[in-house]
């Protein structure tokens, strides 16, 4: 008898848990910018002067910039870091220790003016 109830809460307890982490990501709606950004999921580029990377990138790069500011506080310039360079940063970021500054890490990337 007891064993059924402990079964039974546990089960309550997965279900409840799944379904809090399920609703706040469906509830989630894009920016328009992200909206920009899925246009590109899936396509390949003929290089790194194909004007459809520079448009993926150029969106990216202002995605990424948003993105990094809401979570950290940090004004990036979206001109100076490329998209891939502004995804490699908000990974640190979000690795690194609350008494490391985040100075240490952005020496890591060239900027490209």
């Amino acid at each position: 008898m007891l064993t059924k109830q402990i079964i039974r809460f546990l089960s309550m307890l997965t279900i409840f848990l799944l379904s809090c982490m399920v609703v706040p990501s469906a509830s989630a709606k894009p920016t328009p910018l992200e909206t920009q950004l899925l246009k590109y999921a899936g396509k390949s580029y003929a290089g790194a002067q194909d004007p459809s990377y520079l448009n993926y990138d150029s969106i990216l790069r202002e995605v990424m910039v948003k993105r990094i500011q809401k979570q950290f506080g940090i004004s990036l310039d979206p001109k100076i870091y490329s998209g891939s360079d502004l995804l490699e940063i908000e990974a640190l970021f979000r690795c690194k220790r609350s008494d490391e500054p985040f100075d240490i890490f952005l020496k890591m990337f060239p900027k490209h003016p």
